[in-house]
């Protein structure tokens, strides 16, 4: 029996200046996302900073493995919508290697 593939998951947490142009950034992303098979784990909502500073968006996007989901980044179609998104909101994104669930 083979071992469970880790998911790969972007974190991000942003403070959107341009809600319009924001949503040209989504609406480009989709797409890739799609392509990559990303699923949404969080987008905005509700949140409390217990610890540390926070910005008012946080997003938690789930790959079916970490090399998907640093691919996904760096696709040219993905990079064209970041440029976009670069324009409407202060973003940091970490690509990390999920837990295998067993």
């Amino acid at each position: 029996m083979s071992e469970p593939t880790p998911a790969g998951l972007w974190i991000a947490h942003g403070t959107i200046k341009d809600h319009e142009r924001y949503g040209d950034y989504l609406a480009a992303a989709a797409p890739v996302f799609a392509r990559y098979g990303a699923v949404f784990q969080a987008r905005g909502g509700r949140y409390e900073p217990v610890e540390g500073l926070a910005r008012e968006r946080h997003i938690i996007i789930q790959f079916p493995n970490y090399d998907l989901a640093l691919a996904c980044y760096h696709d040219p179609e993905y990079q064209e919508a970041a440029r976009i998104r670069l324009t409407a909101a202060e973003t940091e994104i970490v690509i990390v290697e999920g837990v295998a669930q067993t």
